[in-house]
C-alpha cells in the first residue's frame, strides 16, 4: 500500500488534491471512526499541494514570458529589419497570444494577466498590429479573459476596449479580425450592464446592422445572434432599435439568399413586434411585403428538420402581424 502511494503521480490541479484529501479522510470500510492520517500520507499530500502551487507559479511565469514576446515584437511601432526576421517574430507573437488564450480559459489566470498588465498590452499593441493574424488573436485573447469575469470586463471597459473592438468589427479589412472582435464585444456586453451602456453610447446596434449586411457569413451569423440575445434580455431598448429602421433592414436581409442565420433575424423581428405598437406597424407596412414573404418562407421550410426553429419564428411573426387577415389559418393562431 505504501509503495503504491509512493508510485502514484501527484494530481495536476486543486480538484485532484481535494479528492485525495476526501479519500484520506474516509478510507475506513465500515462505520468505524476514521483513523488519524499517517505521517507518510501527510507528506505525500503536502508534496501534491506543492506540485499544484508550483504549477500555478509556472503558469504566471509562462504568461510573463508571453508578454516579453509581445513586447519584443513591438507591434506597429517597431520597424522591421528584414522580411524573414519579421515573419519569425510574427509567428512567435501569434503563438504567444494563442497560448495566453488557452491559459486564460482558467479564470484565475485571466485575472492574473490583467494584474500583470497583459490586457493593456494586448489592447495598445496587438489590436493595432499591422498583421491581421495578430489582431484577431489579440481580440480572441480579450474575449477569453472577459467571458464570465465581471472584474476583467470592467477593467477592459474602463480602458476603452469596446469602441476599439466595435471599430474592428465594423471596418477591419481582415474577415477573421471582424468575427473575433465581435466575439469580444459579445463577451463585454452580454450580462454586463456597464458594457451594454457603452455599447449603446457607441451606436453598437448600427454595427450589428452593418454586420448582418456584410458578405462575411460568420459575421452575419454572430451579428444577428447578438442582436437577438440583446433584444430578448433587454426589451427596453426596442424603441432605440426601431427608431433606426431596424425592421426594414432585417426584412431586407431576409430577402437575400436563404442562410441559417435567417433564424436569428426572424427571432429578432419577433422580439420587435411583441408588445410594441411601433414594431407591429413597421412590419405591417404594405411596402415591405412581409406577409407574402413569410407565407412563401413557411412553405419552403415545411418538412425540413434542420429548419424547425426558423419555421416556428416564421409562424410566430406571421401570427403576431397578420393573424386578423387570415383567420382560417390554424398554423398562425398557435
Amino acid at each position: 500500500m505504501a509503495e503504491d502511494q509512493r508510485n502514484r503521480r501527484h494530481p495536476q490541479n486543486l480538484q485532484g488534491v481535494l479528492r485525495l484529501a476526501v479519500e484520506a479522510g474516509s478510507a475506513a470500510d465500515g462505520p468505524a471512526l476514521p483513523e488519524p492520517m499517517s505521517e507518510e500520507r501527510k507528506e505525500w499530500l503536502k508534496g501534491a499541494l506543492a506540485e499544484v502551487a508550483k504549477g500555478q507559479n509556472s503558469e504566471v511565469e509562462q504568461m510573463k514570458e508571453c508578454m516579453r514576446v509581445l513586447l519584443r515584437d513591438g507591434g506597429c511601432e517597431r520597424g522591421r529589419e528584414g522580411e524573414e526576421e519579421g515573419e519569425d517574430e510574427e509567428g512567435e507573437t501569434e503563438g504567444a497570444l494563442e497560448f495566453l488564450s488557452e491559459l486564460c480559459e482558467n479564470l484565475d489566470n485571466a485575472r492574473d494577466l490583467m494584474t500583470l498588465g497583459g490586457l493593456d498590452l494586448c489592447m495598445s499593441q496587438c489590436l493595432n498590429h499591422p498583421q491581421g493574424s495578430v489582431r484577431w488573436r489579440g481580440a480572441q485573447l480579450i474575449a477569453s479573459c472577459a467571458q464570465n469575469m465581471p472584474q476583467v470586463q470592467c477593467h477592459l471597459l474602463s480602458k476603452g476596449a469596446l469602441p476599439k473592438l466595435l471599430q474592428l468589427t465594423d471596418s477591419d479589412p481582415h474577415p477573421t479580425v471582424r468575427v473575433k472582435a465581435l466575439y469580444a464585444v459579445s463577451c463585454l456586453v452580454r450580462e454586463q450592464e456597464v458594457g451594454l451602456r457603452a455599447f449603446l453610447s457607441h451606436d453598437g446596434f448600427s454595427v450589428l446592422m452593418r454586420g448582418m449586411q456584410s458578405d462575411n457569413e460568420k459575421l452575419r451569423t454572430k451579428s444577428s445572434f447578438l442582436l437577438l440575445n440583446l433584444l430578448t434580455v433587454h426589451p427596453e431598448h426596442k424603441d432605440t432599435v426601431l427608431s433606426m429602421g431596424m425592421v426594414q433592414q432585417l426584412v431586407s436581409v431576409l430577402r437575400t439568399p436563404h442562410s441559417s442565420f435567417h433564424e436569428h433575424v426572424l427571432g429578432a423581428l419577433c422580439c420587435l413586434v411583441e408588445e410594441s405598437p411601433l414594431g407591429l406597424r413597421d412590419c405591417q407596412s404594405p411596402t415591405l411585403g412581409l406577409e407574402e414573404m413569410l407565407n412563401q418562407r413557411a412553405e419552403e421550410l415545411q418538412g425540413r428538420e434542420e429548419c424547425q426553429e426558423e419555421l416556428e419564428f416564421c409562424k410566430r411573426l406571421r401570427s403576431a402581424c397578420f393573424c386578423r387577415r387570415q383567420p382560417d389559418d390554424s398554423g398562425m393562431d398557435r
